[in-house]
Formats: structure tokens, C-alpha cells, sequence
């Protein structure tokens, strides 16, 4: 799967589990239509296993941590089940680690999904999967959200609040026996109650930045300049962008008097990462047309975009679920001889720049993936700049590095 796809379920009960290098803390939180718990009893992890419909299993180090639900036992009014992971490992952080979300059958054990979050960085907690109800049929997403604030920063969003530890007076010089140290409180809702204890995670007192790529940054202050790896949501006024775009890409001979002939071009992705199709100067349209490039620039001299591709966001098929946009160089041109190449997303219907997303390094290579548009759970589509070269002359050849970097 890839983030923000979905599937239904086949069977009433299934087992999520989430593997990893490292030992994982799992949990599962019901929430109800607001996107909230209403109890601490909707807190399922290690310290409190069941609940209402879903039950926490551990792995006890050799198997991964799995969170059971059973939607015929779900109350009235849970409308959705996060499943959530964190290293169990104080501080640590998912970078270098590819953690892997298996949705099982929990009768017969048969793999349904799999689900990877890309490009992990500095998060200690991750929202990973959630099953949720949709005109009474249970399905089951791919999110990957992560948290650079730990346990605390999930239980914030969905109603739940982790204090801190009561400060501890010192203790005398040399103890015959030192005292235990004092359990961290439990986490509370208002007003408060007596649920076991969450798994130990302290909030500091101020969250950092959300790492590259997990800001919820949206169109509502205009345009937005996006830096490697940062994600921009298409969303203005509370409402998901689903008019045609239209993405300009832009390049510039780094040494004057010589002509350079890149191609832009687009590959379309489903769920599964499965590839659909390709849109280049040899392909004008894709999808019924909901795809379409402007033709091929043979020099790049001039100023403005060099070639264009234009989306139209509400045409999009269903299983159109990710996009792919990249520029490769069939003559063996270097990227190291390109100067000023970009990217910029518009509204195709104004001309008003959107998101702009300039390259500022390049390899000596001859293809790069310039930006990619994931559609998710809610409708809305996400850009996030890319800026990865791969040695690739041809679109054909950059399908497999893009369906690995959605």
C-alpha cells in the first residue's frame, strides 16, 4: 500500500502487526466520529490488552507487537481504530529504520496489505494503519504519520494527554536500598479517570518542527516554496484542491551557447505501488485524458516553463493514487550541465503558482524525480519535493526508483 490508500476488508476480523529492526511499542486507539477516544478504556496497548473489539498481543521480543479487531464487536459510535507504533528504546528515533505493518486475517493468518512509511526521519512515534467504518463497510489505510514528539504528540490529537512525572525529591547520599523510581502518570482525559498507565513517554515543553516531509503546511497563506523532502497539503480554505493543475517544469543550459533537450514526464501509480501509466512527449495523454503534456522542448533556452503537464485532479481515477513527476535527459546530458531547473504546481485555470520547488544541487546523473503527488485518505492530494537523481535516459526507465519512492 501506498500512504493514503485503502482497501475493505474481506473478513470481520483482522490482526495488525508492525515489524521493524528494533523492538516496537504498538498500540490501538477507538475513536469516534470527532476523531477522539472517549475514555482511557479506548487505549489499547501492553498495560491495558483488551477493549471493546480490539486487543493488544505482544510479541515478547522475538515477534513483532499486533493490535487484533474484531468489527463485529466494535461499539456503536467507534468509527475508525489507529494502530500506532513507537521504538521501545527511550529517545530513539524511525531514521534508518523501515518499519512494516502487516494487515492479517486473524482467523486464517492470510496476508491482506503491507504498508512501508517513506522516508522516515527524525519521528519517535508513528500513526501507521487505521481500519475505519465507511457507508457501513470496514476498510483498512495506509497513513504514516509521523510524531517528533513522541507518544505525547498522538495522544494529544486524538484526545489524550500524557503528564508529566511528578518531580521526585533527591535522594540521600549513598541508600543502603535506592528506592524504585516513581511510575510516569497515567494518561488522562477530562475529567480524569483511573486507566492503567500509558507506555512511558515524556512531551518537552516545546515540540520541535515537524521533520522534512510531515509538516501540514496548506495553501492557505499562498504560495508555497518547498525545500527537499517537504510536503505541502493541496488543501485552501478547509477544502481539498480538485480543479486542474498544471505542473511546469524549467531548465536552463548551465553554459551558454549550448542547446539542452530534457523530457518531462509523469508516471501514474495505485495503490500497491502497481504502475498504470507513463505520460511523456511520446504519450500526450493518459487515464482518459485526465493527463496531459504539452510536447516536447528540444533546446530549453527561453525563459518560463519548458514543458508542462496539466492534471485534472477531480477526472483522476480511483486507482490513480500516486504521481510521479520526473525529467530525464536522452541525449546523456549530465544534470551537472543543467542550471535553474524547477518545478512549480498551478491552477491551471488562473495561472496562480501554487507550490514552487526550485533543484538547488545536482548529479551527475541523467534523470531526476522532481515532485510527487499522493492522493489521501480524506481527498485532498499532498506535493512533496523530491529532488533524487537515478541514471535513467528514458521515463521507462525511472518506473521502478519512482514506485519505490512513493
Amino acid at each position: 500500500m501506498t500512504p493514503g490508500s485503502n482497501i475493505p476488508l474481506p473478513t470481520a476480523r483482522v490482526t495488525v502487526d508492525v515489524a521493524a529492526p528494533v523492538r516496537l511499542d504498538v498500540s490501538g486507539l477507538l475513536l469516534t466520529a470527532d476523531g477522539k477516544v472517549r475514555s482511557d478504556d479506548d487505549f489499547i496497548f501492553y498495560n491495558q490488552p483488551a477493549g471493546p473489539g480490539v486487543s493488544h498481543r505482544s510479541g515478547g521480543g522475538s515477534a513483532p507487537d499486533a493490535i487484533t479487531i474484531d468489527t463485529t464487536a466494535v461499539p456503536p459510535g467507534i468509527e475508525k481504530i489507529v494502530v500506532t507504533a513507537s521504538p521501545d528504546a527511550q529517545g530513539q528515533t524511525f531514521r534508518g529504520i523501515e518499519p512494516t505493518a502487516t494487515i492479517r486475517g486473524a482467523d486464517d493468518n492470510a496476508v491482506l496489505a503491507t504498508f512501508t512509511p517513506p522516508r522516515l526521519g527524525d519521528e519517535t512515534a508513528l500513526v501507521i494503519v487505521e481500519v475505519y467504518l465507511r457507508n457501513g463497510v470496514w476498510k483498512a489505510r495506509a497513513v504514516g504519520q509521523g510524531y517528533s514528539n513522541g507518544l505525547a504528540g498522538i495522544a494529544t490529537d486524538f484526545g489524550v494527554t500524557v503528564e508529566e512525572p511528578a518531580a521526585q525529591p533527591a535522594a540521600p547520599a549513598q541508600p543502603a536500598t535506592p528506592p524504585p523510581p516513581a511510575p510516569p502518570a497515567p494518561p488522562t482525559t477530562a475529567p480524569p479517570t483511573t486507566a492503567p498507565q500509558a507506555p512511558p513517554a515524556a512531551a518537552p515543553p516545546a515540540p520541535p518542527a515537524p521533520a522534512p516531509g510531515t509538516g501540514k503546511i496548506n495553501l492557505d497563506k499562498g504560495r508555497v516554496s518547498l525545500q527537499k523532502n517537504q510536503t505541502v497539503s493541496l488543501m485552501k480554505g478547509g477544502r481539498p484542491l480538485l480543479s486542474q493543475v498544471r505542473m511546469g517544469l524549467g531548465w536552463e543550459p548551465a553554459y551558454r551557447g549550448k542547446d539542452i533537450d530534457l523530457d518531462a514526464s509523469v508516471i501514474a501509480y495505485g495503490p500497491q505501488r502497481n504502475h498504470i501509466d507513463s505520460c511523456y512527449f511520446g504519450k500526450l495523454q493518459i487515464v482518459n485524458g485526465a493527463i496531459k503534456h504539452s510536447g516536447d522542448n528540444l533546446t530549453g533556452e527561453g525563459g518560463g516553463d519548458d514543458e508542462t503537464i496539466t492534471v485534472d485532479l477531480g477526472r483522476l481515477p480511483q486507482d490513480v493514487s500516486g504521481l510521479v513527476f520526473t525529467v530525464n535527459s536522452f541525449s546523456g546530458q549530465k544534470f551537472t550541465e543543467v542550471a535553474k531547473a524547477y518545478c512549480r504546481l498551478l491552477d491551471a485555470a488562473t495561472g496562480e503558482e501554487l507550490v514552487r520547488f526550485d533543484l538547488t544541487s545536482a548529479e551527475p546523473q541523467t534523470g531526476v524525480m522532481m515532485a510527487k503527488l499522493i492522493r489521501q485518505f480524506s481527498g485532498e492530494w499532498e506535493m512533496t519535493a523530491m529532488g533524487d537523481f537515478v541514471k535513467s535516459r528514458t521515463v521507462r526507465g525511472m518506473v521502478k526508483p519512482a514506485a519505490q519512492a512513493l
